[in-house]
Order: structure tokens, then C-alpha cells, then sequence
């Protein structure tokens, strides 16, 4: 198999959490992983589960809020593999709870970019690499917990990427790229740890079995 006709996901935040978890499903059911994350750690670990499974991947230690290394990376991978098949978008800043009368103005500024911007960006810079795809793919994930009190940070943002995915999903609905809004169910995720620290999480679902059943519902 060629590199261009090598099945190909990007899956931004792929260090830990469910990011981690879909970036080994998928190199686990053939498709070449291009892992995105700020942890070198984390993705050295994953790559590691990745090759143990049979499959393969190309870790990018990048901070998704810096433009010029991510407009360069998908540039990198067109001219490598000419597309993505599947993008998976789980990178996510999480502020801590706070009443919006007390949110730091810096917590608010960094899930801003991240949650917002970052996004935008990140739709501008996949989108002609998953047109080039027959059958692209994008996957975001909603979360149902994003408008409950002290989450107004981290909900506001989260309802604007949302719309974004929407409107992309709707732009796109006739040129061969099909967006996903997905929702996972609650896991014990760092980012779930910052807002209810002290939860029972053995009541959690497992994140690998959930990246399974998300996985699932895609025709991949």
C-alpha cells in the first residue's frame, strides 16, 4: 500500500482521554494515525499501544492555538499523504468551574482561542484535505453538561464550536464531506476530574469502550 492510498485520521488531543482512546481504535482498524497533542509523553504511550495493536502512527507534539505550526502540519501531510479520511476533533480547554462573575480573565481567554478559534482554524486548514478524501469525515463532540451552573466559560464555548460544526456540516452536506456531532457519555477524563473532583468514577464509562461505540456509528 502506497502512502496516498493509506486510510488516514487526524485526531487532535490524542494524548490522554478519549482522544487517546479513538487514536488507538482507529490504528487499531487500519487507518494510519496523525496524532495531535502538547504531551510528548502521552503520545510516545500511545504510539506505543498503536504499534502493539499492528498499526502505525505519526505523533505531532503541537499546541493547536498555534497557527503556523498547524497551517504547516496539513500542508506536511498533503504533500505526504494527500488527505484525511477522518478527522477527529477532541482537543478541548476546560477552565475551572467558577460563577461568570469570577471567571479569570485569563481561563477565559485561553478556552476562547482553544475552543473557539482554534477550531475555526483547524476546520480552514482540514477541510481541502478532506474534500480530497472519497468519503471525508469529521467527527466533534457535543457535551450535554455544558450548560449547568458555573460551566458558563466553558459552555459558551463549547455551544459556539458546536455551531460551527453545524454550519460546516450543513455547508458541506453536498461536497463530499460528512460532519459528525457526537456525544460521548460521561468518562473519567482529566477534564471531568477538574469539574467534579471527588466523583465516583468507577460509575464512568471506560473510554476505550466508548470510542468503540462512537466508532461504531461511523461508516468507516
Amino acid at each position: 500500500m502506497t502512502e496516498q492510498s493509506q486510510k488516514i485520521a487526524l485526531v487532535t488531543g490524542a494524548s490522554r482521554g478519549l482522544g487517546a482512546a479513538m487514536a488507538e481504535s482507529l490504528g487499531a482498524r487500519g487507518y494510519h494515525v496523525i496524532a495531535l497533542a502538547r504531551t510528548v509523553g502521552g503520545l510516545e504511550e500511545l504510539d506505543d499501544r498503536i504499534t502493539a495493536k499492528g498499526g502505525s502512527a505519526t505523533l505531532v507534539p503541537v499546541d493547536i492555538n498555534d497557527d503556523d505550526a498547524m497551517a504547516q502540519i496539513c500542508h506536511s501531510i498533503h504533500d505526504r499523504w494527500g488527505h484525511v479520511d477522518l478527522l477527529v476533533h477532541a482537543a478541548i480547554h476546560a477552565p475551572p468551574l467558577a460563577p461568570m462573575e469570577h471567571v479569570d480573565a485569563k481561563d477565559l481567554d485561553k478556552t476562547l482561542a482553544t475552543n473557539i478559534r482554534a477550531t475555526a482554524r483547524l476546520i480552514l486548514n482540514t477541510t481541502p484535505l478532506l474534500k480530497a478524501s472519497k468519503a471525508g469525515q469529521a467527527v466533534m463532540f457535543d457535551d450535554p453538561e455544558q450548560g449547568d451552573k458555573f460551566h458558563g466559560a466553558y459552555g459558551l464555548s463549547k455551544a459556539a464550536q458546536m455551531r460551527m460544526a453545524s454550519s460546516w456540516r450543513d455547508e458541506t452536506a453536498k461536497t463530499g464531506i460528512t460532519v459528525h456531532m457526537m456525544t460521548p457519555a460521561p468518562m473519567p477524563t482529566a477534564t471531568r476530574g477538574r469539574f467534579y473532583p471527588g466523583e465516583d468514577r468507577s460509575k464512568l464509562a471506560d473510554c476505550h469502550a466508548e470510542a468503540a461505540r462512537l466508532l461504531d456509528q461511523l461508516p468507516l
